[in-house]
């Protein structure tokens, strides 16, 4: 990887800025060469605050990245300041977080940036600039619909850790809305999603996915639930008939264990909270969240803002360095 990474700013309430600071410090440690877009002056305060030594230098443009990041943390201007105080969002901020959103993308189309790492949104406080979208996954698949006029991005998440992957079909919608939207079709498309992504910038060549049951027992055929029955075999089918290995619908409850999980490169899940868990649970703090389906790599740390213990000094950095680390690797395969 030549190009620098981008990390968005995030919510400037939430712990984003110190474990961008954390991951500076152990830059020694291997962690890949990246900037951040955000307000310098936040960040130094931040610093100043939690009594780190991370010297912050304004740069003016991506490509002085590189000179900059052995000794000082580049920071490429969000284009305005901060009001948010540690665990208190402020509204006012809301028009930054997004443009650094927006900047880090346009950075990666330009060919300034090898791919868009996240900071943890809060989506409540973006609510009331307009701000519709259930979350980053939506968000930035019509972002890169609008920047690269691409008509067919259909954004798949995935999470990633060394353990597990896992790409739930529905995503943020209550689960009685994600029974519902739940289709063979839905299926089928993040299967391919998923297949061609573990080839590309995963480097498996044949790759192997496990598809999860919707309802316990995977139905049980029929007597707990016609669903796996109806919907969620017929897309095994259209997948495997495409020449991808699937095999399912699996019983959610057996296929997370250690054995069960070397049969497998990545679990298909149907809602949120199936894919979720197992992968929390397993490594809460290596876990990565990655976008799939966009024309550009993005990848994310897997937590939220943690308001109640932003700018202590307690935030870990492993997962926004886990995310970083597996940008890089996604950039490296895809230059290669």
């Amino acid at each position: 990887m030549t190009l620098p990474l981008a990390l968005t700013m995030g919510e400037p309430a939430g712990i984003g800025g110190e474990i961008a600071l954390q991951a500076w410090l152990r830059r020694g440690d291997g962690v890949p060469l990246f900037y951040v877009i955000d307000d310098p002056d936040r960040l130094a305060g931040l610093a100043a605050r939690l009594g780190w030594t991370v010297p912050i230098k304004p740069i003016a443009t991506s490509g002085h990245a590189a000179k900059v990041f052995p000794n000082a943390l580049p920071v490429l201007p969000v284009g305005g300041k901060c009001l948010a105080e540690p665990g208190r969002p402020n509204p006012a901020d809301a028009r930054l977080v997004i443009g650094a959103i927006d900047r880090a993308v346009a950075e990666v189309k330009a060919g300034r940036a090898a791919a868009v790492v996240t900071n943890p949104i809060n989506k409540e406080a973006l609510y009331g600039t307009g701000f519709r979208h259930p979350g980053h996954t939506e968000y930035l698949g019509e972002l890169a619909g609008r920047l690269y006029r691409a008509a067919d991005v259909t954004p798949v998440m995935m999470l990633a850790s060394r353990a597990l992957r896992v790409v739930p079909v529905t995503i943020h919608l209550a689960l009685r809305e994600a029974i519902a939207a739940l289709t063979s079709a839905a299926i089928v498309t993040a299967g391919h999603i998923t297949h061609r992504a573990l080839q590309r910038d995963f480097s498996i060549a044949t790759p192997r996915l496990a598809v999860a049951g919707l309802n316990p027992h995977a139905g049980e055929g029929g007597a707990l639930g016609s669903e796996d029955r109806d919907i969620v075999m017929p897309a095994i089918a259209e997948l495997r008939a495409a020449g991808i290995d699937a095999k399912g619908p699996l019983a959610a409850d057996t296929m997370f264990h250690a054995a069960a999980r070397r049969g497998y490169d990545a679990a298909l899940c149907m809602y949120h909270d199936q894919a979720l868990i197992p992968i929390k649970t397993l490594d809460f703090d290596g876990a990565v969240n990655v976008t799939l389906g966009l024309p550009f790599i993005r990848t994310s740390p897997d937590h939220g803002t943690a308001f109640d213990i932003a700018g202590k000094g307690l935030a870990r950095p492993d997962s926004l360095i886990a995310a970083l680390e597996l940008a890089a690797e996604m950039a490296a395969r895809r230059a290669g």
